[in-house]
């Protein structure tokens, strides 16, 4: 039995119906160096997407490589209740130092979902404590995705994750949200002032006694399609909540690290939320860790004797793992070291005008969405009428395999095709990937008998 039929045999892949696997093989890779991977087969695939948006500085990075060899010799892991080591100590105080001002706690969790959920009990039982017992329920926006543990999935809103969950979901709010592509509010895509804010402003003064937190994607949403929305929207719901004593958590899981340019995506705002939830390229692609930040008031209010079971009574085993945060001082050293922000500026700029040369004419692209790094393109039926293809006809799984096929790994989000590649990417790379891109998606349309020009 070889690799491939063991797989099959025993293991069942995330994000994923199994039966496609039948015809479309997973493929084993071998080893990975820079932005590619290589499988047993010889066969090489740069990683556009960054292996799930978390990998910033490449596969097998030497110097994260290192600082892990350097701690594995000294400390692989430690209770991290009443006990505590350096890299953590370390890492939390940088961690502050460049976080938006009035973070200045921080609470460790083993990956994303793990944080939000943290964040959401933070809330509820911050609220409980202070005494405003009627605020026991969540905000989110349409088309959120914020994880897919039950409390995470409870503040999305993609069918396709929740669905079938939602009789055992947290009741949430979902509140129409930013969509500039298919505005509604200002058609002509001049000035924009937010204006689609104004349905989350009705529902929070009519709600507001009830709400203990909203939670949203800084910036853009992720799984939604990379759909990027004004800051301004960011500053409105900043003001509200802070008038009607609600948390505003940010879920910067995706978005942190560099990702749209900044540090932090909060920072296009110039906001501090109440928390703000951090994973992914904390890490580098290395190993799960996430943190979630948080306030001093916040934290007072589980600061007591212990009789009074105010402490948060929430946890994991590998809580504060020093490896992880071996890695993630290292990734911080490299972001200082290398210049990694005034860097990526420049590649920035480049992958967006590659982007623009290649589709902007397109028949079939209704919109190039770029910040930072973070760049998309929707495919459509019909450009004018903004409409999209029949989900039955998996356009951007198809163009997914065949681009496998040229040696490029894209992952579409539906009938968005999106490149969120890792930080050491050179202009020859993004020509290819854009190149590659463009011949799949051509193909694919004409299979389709689809007209692409």
């Amino acid at each position: 039995m070889n690799l491939v039929e063991k797989d099959l045999k025993y293991i069942w892949h995330p994000c994923s119906q199994m039966k496609d696997y039948e015809t479309f093989k997973p493929i084993v890779i071998e080893e990975g160096e820079g932005i590619y991977l290589y499988d047993i087969n010889g066969n090489e695939y740069i990683d556009a997407i960054s292996s799930w948006w978390c990998n910033l500085f490449g596969h097998s990075n030497k110097r994260i490589n290192n600082a892990i060899n350097n701690q594995i010799n000294k400390l692989e892991h430690v209770i991290f209740a009443n006990f505590t080591h350096k890299p953590a100590i370390e890492l939390c105080e940088r961690i502050i130092n460049l976080a938006p001002n009035g973070l200045n706690k921080v609470f460790f969790t083993d990956n994303g979902s793990a944080s939000v959920e943290c964040a959401l009990k933070m809330s509820f039982q911050y609220h409980a404590q202070v005494g405003n017992t009627k605020k026991q329920k969540f905000v989110a926006i349409t088309d959120a995705y914020h994880g897919e543990t039950i409390g995470a999935l409870s503040v999305g809103d993609l069918d396709l994750y929740s669905k079938v969950y939602n009789p055992i979901m947290l009741d949430t709010k979902r509140v129409d949200g930013p969509d500039c592509y298919r505005c509604k509010y200002n058609k002509e895509r001049k000035t924009c002032d937010a204006e689609c804010f104004e349905s989350m402003e009705d529902y929070v003064k009519e709600s507001h006694e009830e709400i203990a937190s909203i939670i949203i994607e800084p910036m853009l949403q992720g799984a939604a399609g990379m759909k990027i929305y004004s800051p301004i929207y960011l500053k409105k719901l900043r003001q509200l909540c802070h008038k009607y004593d609600i948390h505003l958590i940010a879920d910067e899981i995706a978005v942190g690290f560099g990702r749209t340019g900044k540090t932090f995506a909060c920072e296009h705002a110039d906001i501090t939320p109440d928390f703000m939830c951090l994973s992914k390229g904390l890490t580098a692609g290395y190993v799960p860790m996430a943190l979630v930040l948080t306030k001093d008031n916040i934290y007072d209010a589980f600061y007591d004797d212990y009789n009074t079971y105010k402490a948060f009574m929430h946890s994991h085993t590998y809580s504060g793992n020093p490896i992880g945060c071996s890695i993630a001082n290292e990734v911080l050293n490299i972001f200082e070291d290398e210049k990694i922000l005034c860097k990526n500026e420049e590649k920035s700029k480049y992958f967006t005008n590659l982007l623009n040369e290649s589709f902007k004419e397109h028949k079939h692209v209704g919109e190039i969405r770029s910040i930072g790094l973070i760049n998309a393109i929707e495919l459509v039926e019909d450009k004018n009428l903004k409409l999209g293809f029949d989900s039955d006809l998996r356009v951007g799984y198809k163009i997914y395999k065949k681009a496998l096929k040229k040696g490029v790994l894209l992952r579409p989000l539906g009938n968005v095709i999106y490149f969120n590649p890792p930080y050491v990417i050179s202009k020859s790379d993004m020509k290819k990937i854009v190149r590659v891109c463009k011949e799949t998606m051509d193909e694919v349309l004409e299979s389709l008998k689809v007209e692409v020009l």
